[in-house]
């Protein structure tokens, strides 16, 4: 058991002594995939009384689920109407599980606190939080703005939705320690104090539609960001997207604005091919945009954003312009994967909703063969054919959707094939794909339909196109299937 240490601040319920009060009383954890794990294991290290809620039952949630069982956390599968949730002080709930859920449904008529990982971890934490959201980009700024902070001598930890949990972490990372948080609206649903000392917001365009029910409540989703900042904080806001401007009057922080299209005021933005930044009527030019070893113009605004974010947290024009120079894409998102016989593959499996997928194309001066499909959570598939139109020479598609996304591209002119699977997706692309061309999957969609997440699907994409010989030989036809889930 954690001992209460000097830095604990039981007033704010927030540090170790906050995570150690939960010792010996029951915390129900619901979803036991990566964050779950997490949770769990941070809650049962300080002695709480840890149930664990899956569909899948433990045999099938992996080694790490199997540690805890054998640990003592107590796991139960198919809970809709059981009891598990009685006697439960606290219940951590999963992004990908809805608070309306009916399985959550006893908790809520209890009136039990429902949160989220991320406000577990961060709670159980005093470091300084960078937390950065938007419907595109996200991945790739908090990457970037973590290595941007690497070049001062705070620790940093980069993580939150990018795929590190901050629950594992809270027992071991410093308070001194600067947090760079890549979050989602699903995270920010289940928050309650989180109180991020900068807040970026990258842009917010029709996303996750299935699950907010409109763009409305979607977007009051994404503010929820703002909801504990003070005025001696930072919120970081995209001057040309208007949805994103719309927000500023929601929070109380200092608003920094960044800008691609227009000189600020205030702000970091483009002028005459350089990054410039003008702070308290100070003007530097940061670096110019030649030295982005990134492609899109959406990136510009990646990095501005991240820019602004080190800025305000006091780091230098000469690092900032070291670490951009050095910086290179995430895996998943625009990444370069190889040239077969000058045709290029790239890899966008990040691109899960069509604005994605309209800044991936938009990246590209070649004419591109656009592999695209997956579960569409709903949204109206016309502006990418109106994106594509002129852009994409043909199209393949697959998964769930696949079928309204070939309509909407035939609609706009656009020849479409048909595939059933990532394999003879690739093999198909390649039939129509000539030397000049790029080879792009961008889905515009999410993964579940037949992947596990969108870097299963990028990983099985990358290494069937690795598998390709040269013309003649054989090819991704032949290559096995990627493997169902959910």
């Amino acid at each position: 058991m954690i001992g209460v240490e000097e830095e604990e601040d039981l007033a704010t319920g927030r540090g170790r002594g906050w995570l150690a009060s939960w010792a010996g009383r029951r915390v129900v954890v619901v979803g036991m995939a990566k964050s779950g794990i997490a949770a769990a294991r941070l809650l049962h290290a300080v002695d709480a009384d840890v149930v664990a809620v899956d569909a899948k039952p433990v045999e099938a949630l992996g080694r790490e689920a199997a540690a805890l069982r054998a640990a003592g956390v107590t796991f139960v599968s198919d809970v809709v109407g059981q009891r598990a949730f009685d006697g439960a002080a606290l219940v951590v709930v999963s992004p990908g599980v809805p608070l309306d859920s009916a399985q959550l449904a006893p908790a809520r008529a209890r009136g039990v606190p429902l949160i989220g990982e991320l406000e577990l971890g961060w709670r159980a934490m005093q470091a300084e939080t960078i937390a950065i959201t938007g419907t595109n980009g996200k991945t790739t700024t908090t990457a970037l703005t973590g290595a941007l902070l690497a070049e001062q001598p705070r620790p940093v930890l980069v993580g939150g939705n990018i795929g590190t949990p901050l629950a594992a972490h809270a027992l071991t990372f410093p308070v001194d320690g600067l947090v760079v948080a890549e979050v989602s609206s699903f995270q920010l649903e289940t928050i309650e104090t989180f109180q991020p000392r900068v807040a970026a917001v990258l842009n917010v365009t029709p996303d996750h539609l299935d699950r907010h029910g409109d763009f409305a409540a979607y977007a009051d989703a994404k503010a929820r960001i703002f909801l504990n900042q003070t005025p001696a904080d930072c919120a970081v806001l995209n001057a040309d997207d208007p949805a994103t401007a719309a927000l500023a009057p929601r929070t109380r922080a200092h608003v920094l604005w960044f800008s691609r299209q227009r000189v600020l005021d205030h702000g970091v933005f483009v002028r005459d091919g350089f990054i410039v930044a003008k702070l308290n009527g100070h003007v530097e030019a940061m670096l110019p945009l030649a030295e982005i070893g990134l492609r899109g113009q959406h990136n510009v605004e990646n990095v501005l954003a991240a820019t602004a974010c080190a800025l305000w947290l006091g780091l230098g024009g000469v690092a900032i312009r070291r670490a951009v120079g050095r910086f290179r894409a995430v895996a998943h998102r625009i990444e370069f994967v190889r040239d077969l016989a000058g045709v290029q593959f790239y890899n966008d499996s990040k691109g899960t909703n069509v604005a994605s997928t309209i800044k991936a194309l938009e990246s590209f001066d070649e004419r591109v063969v656009l592999i695209a499909g997956g579960k569409g959570k709903g949204q109206d598939f016309g502006p990418l054919a109106d994106a594509a139109r002129g852009r994409v020479g043909h199209a393949v598609t697959l998964g769930e959707d696949g079928p309204k996304i070939a309509a909407a591209l035939r609609a706009a002119g656009i020849a479409v094939s048909a595939a059933p699977t990532m394999a003879a997706a690739i093999a198909m692309a390649r039939a129509n794909a000539r030397p000049g061309d790029v080879v792009l999957l961008s889905p515009a969609c999410a993964s579940f339909d037949m992947f596990q997440n969108y870097e299963h699907r990028g990983d099985v994409f990358k290494q069937l196109v690795h598998q390709l010989d040269a013309p003649g030989g054989s090819g991704a036809g032949a290559a096995p299937a990627p493997s169902q889930d959910e």
